[in-house]
């Protein structure tokens, strides 16, 4: 049979996980950490279960401090427990002059404690039994304890006061032998040895795992009380397997601490949220490659994902009575045929996200297509399927007057992940892809359909030019060296993305005949005045940019 060491008594909370984790086994109780913990660094039991993580009093340190020492097993899994707290004493209504418990019921019962006895003594006890039985034994009518209602009864104790302590979670860490694989949906805890001090250390540590979109959970400093010299403590997202974490670590062990062996892994296991989700799964409509991109940062989110398209046995009106969200992801053309054949499918309680570049029209299609309960919001995610991780990339979202707590976890997904976000009304964000996308793309095709008229050979554009007329040859190089179709759909959007090509277009023409009658002055009066309107900051701030991109291309087209 299995053993577990945990901390007592019969009851307690930390007893209620263990017996959650592991049903049917031998729970071995403890009076306080320490007792639990070096029973089980003794393989007097097999597992432990012990107390990491409250929501009102944040990371135990005393058992961070445990772990640190930790030399027969690795914290391998989580088990996550409401609080409920209860006050409990000898009599039903005899004043209250002294309320015990542990000194972490204490501080997670502070609130309660101040508005209800704001002049009794705190006592910090470490063995609750013991001090029951102190209790019962000199008949301590003034004396209260705190503790789960179950164990209080238990100690035969009357409860004068439930639920002291509300919203109110902690999560147990379990201790095994063997770190178990990876999951796919995982966390890893490492701490180092004391460090040397050296400016910038942990700006060049955390650089490590923000370059490869690693999201750090938890992260706490502190002076080693012996050397004195700085130790952190780090809990991440991913297994300690992950090819992503093993780089980061080795980076952080060699190149920046510069000293092999600081980093120790105190386990790798499946990762608990203990935010509340509402969204259980998602549902795509669309099997390219963009949904299975999100479905895939999706999951290791925690979330379910099903997706659905033109080629999959599951057909999207069978998948969308058991999905949370519904995510229409197809090509532009075709996004208002989509909305228009499945948004009448969706229930009241359910959340459209439209993952689509235009915005206008799409949303008012999803508006009228839509029972009023279904929540709706659209997300232009500036980047392809190419992407590592969506940090630093831009993504327009446009919410609606029916966005709601789903759209808003899906955003907060979005932000989390590392995504510029900008919030956008419909024909904002039509009229900005107009200026990124649209116009951008229009001019590379018109580029290049002049090249082909003129017969001007590829081979010679860059002997001929710039560092500056480099970019539009990058930009048209790009547009078609990719999916035609994909760059078509753009061209062709709706909304107030036509009227910012048609501008350029009259503002071309306007200048092509000034400049073909040799109105200098007047040109140069047009470039002063766009001038004033660009501003100086931000001509600045791109032309620095252009200088570093100057440098790399400089050196790049100087052979032509």
């Amino acid at each position: 049979m299995v053993s577990i060491a945990t901390i007592g008594p019969e009851g307690s909370h930390a007893w209620q996980a263990a017996r959650r984790y592991k049903p049917a086994a031998d729970i071995k109780v403890f009076p306080h950490l320490t007792a639990a913990f070096e029973a089980f660094e003794r393989k007097e039991t097999d597992l432990a279960v012990l107390p990491a993580y409250n929501t009102r009093q944040g990371q135990m340190k005393e058992y961070l401090r445990l772990m640190k020492k930790i030399r027969h097993g690795y914290w391998v899994d989580n088990v996550v427990l409401p609080i409920h707290l209860s006050l409990g004493s000898l009599t039903p209504d005899d004043p209250l002059t002294t309320l015990s418990g542990s000194s972490e019921i204490l501080r997670q019962s502070e609130e309660y404690i101040v508005t209800n006895y704001p002049d009794a003594s705190l006592v910090a006890v470490p063995d609750l039994e013991q001090t029951v039985s102190e209790i019962r034994s000199r008949g301590l009518r003034d004396h209260g304890v705190i503790d789960s209602e179950e164990a209080l009864r238990r100690l035969g104790l009357l409860i004068r006061a439930r639920e002291i302590s509300p919203h109110n979670r902690t999560r147990f860490a379990v201790l095994g032998r063997e770190i178990p694989p990876p999951s796919g949906y995982d966390a890893t805890t490492l701490v180092t040895t004391p460090l040397k001090d050296r400016v910038g250390i942990l700006f060049d540590i955390l650089g490590e795992f923000s370059n490869r979109g690693i999201n750090l959970l938890d992260m706490q400093t502190e002076t080693d009380p012996k050397s004195q010299k700085l130790q952190f403590a780090i809990e991440l997202e991913g297994h300690w397997e992950d090819r992503q974490v093993k780089e980061a670590l080795f980076r952080i062990e060699n190149l920046i601490i510069q000293e092999p062996g600081t980093i120790k892994v105190l386990g790798s296991y499946p990762r608990v949220d203990m935010r509340v989700k509402r969204i259980r799964n998602f549902g795509f409509i669309g099997s390219g490659e963009m949904s299975q991109w999100f479905a895939r940062q999706l999951e290791s989110e925690g979330y379910e994902t099903v997706i659905t398209g033109r080629s999959s046995s599951l057909r999207p009106e069978e998948m969308l009575p058991g999905v949370d969200v519904a995510v229409i992801c197809v090509p532009i053309s075709a996004t208002v045929g989509a909305i228009r054949q499945y948004g009448p499918l969706l229930r009241h309680d359910q959340a459209l996200i439209l993952l689509a570049g235009e915005a206008e029209n799409v949303l008012n299609t999803a508006m009228e297509h839509t029972v009023d309960g279904v929540e709706i919001m659209l997300v232009h995610n500036l980047w392809g399927p190419q992407a590592v991780t969506m940090k630093d990339k831009n993504a327009s979202v446009v919410r609606t007057i029916r966005s709601g707590v789903l759209c808003s976890e899906f955003e907060a997904f979005l932000y989390k992940h590392g995504a510029r976000i900008s919030t956008d009304t419909p024909s904002r964000h039509d009229l900005m892809m107009g200026v990124s996308q649209k116009l951008p793309t229009a001019i590379s095709v018109a580029f290049a359909s002049a090249l082909k008229q003129n017969r001007i050979p590829a081979g010679e554009i860059g002997s001929h030019s710039t560092l500056t007329s480099i970019y539009s040859i990058l930009s048209m190089a790009r547009v078609h060296s990719q999916n035609p179709r994909t760059y078509a759909e753009i061209l062709a959007t709706r909304g107030d993305s036509r009227k910012i090509v048609r501008d350029f277009a009259e503002n071309l023409r306007k200048i092509i005949e000034m400049a073909e009658q040799e109105k200098i002055e007047d040109l140069c009066t047009i470039i002063e005045e766009n001038r004033g309107y660009l501003t100086e900051n931000f001509l600045k701030e791109k032309m620095d940019q252009a200088l570093g991109v100057d440098d790399a291309l400089g050196k790049k087209f100087s052979r032509y």
